[in-house]
Formats: structure tokens, C-alpha cells, sequence
């Protein structure tokens, strides 16, 4: 197993991802959109599921216009992989997703460990741990759980949490990080 050494950012690096950063948008997803309005007008996603084998690399924001086409990429790959059912995912959480991908420069996609969650499959989860959420926003795809074999989870969270821009959850000891659109907060898992 690969030791991973913690990253630091530098000034420099998270200039180069967040350029020209202005914050015009709704408060919630405001910081990570406005992080990335100057990565060169385009916002981009790599991820990939150890559940189906699948890896998307895709272009789903251009001159400020979102493409349908590759939001409902990264949609069906961050669909409830046991009923096979798909919800497109929030905007904003891709926003956050796309900034820290940025911030961590990485040479390696984003492994996904879950995304959308139907009621019944949270519900089945939370029958096995009470990590669970009741009200989980997978349910409703605002929220993703992430993992990079080259980034530790401490480097993914402190990415997560620069963007200022949703609820950021490290589980160090399961090895990812949760990242979603709602209200700005931490927790440890």
C-alpha cells in the first residue's frame, strides 16, 4: 500500500484553481461556483464507480451555460446502483465537486462510493448503521461520497471545506469524504 503524504495547499495553487473568483450566486453553493468561475469558463467532473466499473470524464459547465448532456452523464453514473435508478444530481453539488477536484490537482479520478440513494435503499442502510442519515440528501442527489487513492481523506475534506460551499464529512476510518449542497458544516464520521 502507497504511503500518502499530506498535501499542502499553497497560495498559488488554490489562486490557479479559484481565479477571478466572485461570488454572485445564492449564498449555499455561491463560494464553489464562484471558485471556479475562473478555471477557464469550462467545469468538469472525472469520477469513477467501483460499483459498475463505470468512469465518466466530462465537460457539464461551458461560458456559463450548464450541458444537459453531461450533467445526465455523471447522473447515471452516480445513480442508486441497486435498483438501477437515476436522479439527476444537484447542480451545486457538482459545483462543490468540480472545485475540490480542482484544489487537489489530482492525476486520479474521484472513486464514488455513493451519490443518489433511493428511500429504499437509505432505509435499508440505516437498518445497518446508524451513520445513516434519516433524511439523507443522497435521497434527493445533493450529496456524494468520494474517495481519491492518491489524496488522503484530510486532503479531500480540507479541499471540500475551502470551497465554503456545503456540508463536508470526513470518515477517515471507512476512507472518504462526504460532500453535498446543503447547509455549511464539518463533521467527523
Amino acid at each position: 500500500m502507497a504511503v500518502v503524504k499530506p498535501m499542502e495547499f499553497s497560495r498559488r495553487s488554490i489562486l490557479r484553481a479559484f481565479a477571478a473568483c466572485t461570488i454572485t450566486a445564492a449564498p449555499v453553493y455561491g463560494n464553489a461556483a464562484g471558485f471556479l468561475k475562473g478555471a477557464g469558463d469550462v467545469r468538469k467532473l472525472w469520477l469513477y464507480s467501483r460499483r459498475s466499473g463505470e468512469e465518466v470524464e466530462t465537460v457539464y459547465w461551458v461560458d456559463g451555460e450548464y450541458i444537459d448532456e453531461g450533467i445526465l452523464e455523471i447522473s447515471r453514473l452516480m445513480r442508486d446502483w441497486r435498483l438501477n435508478e437515476i436522479k439527476i444530481i444537484d447542480r451545486r453539488t457538482l459545483d462543490i465537486m468540480s472545485a475540490c477536484q480542482a484544489i487537489l490537482d489530482s492525476s486520479q479520478a474521484f472513486q464514488l462510493l455513493s451519490g443518489y440513494r433511493s428511500p429504499q435503499t437509505n432505509a435499508m442502510l440505516r437498518r445497518k448503521s446508524s451513520r445513516v442519515a434519516r433524511n439523507s440528501l443522497h435521497m434527493v442527489g445533493k450529496a456524494a461520497d468520494l474517495r481519491m487513492s492518491n489524496r488522503s481523506t484530510t486532503q479531500i475534506a480540507r479541499a471540500a471545506t475551502t470551497c465554503r460551499a456545503g456540508g463536508v464529512g470526513r470518515y477517515s476510518r471507512a476512507g472518504f469524504v462526504h460532500m453535498d449542497c446543503g447547509p455549511i458544516r464539518t463533521w467527523r464520521g
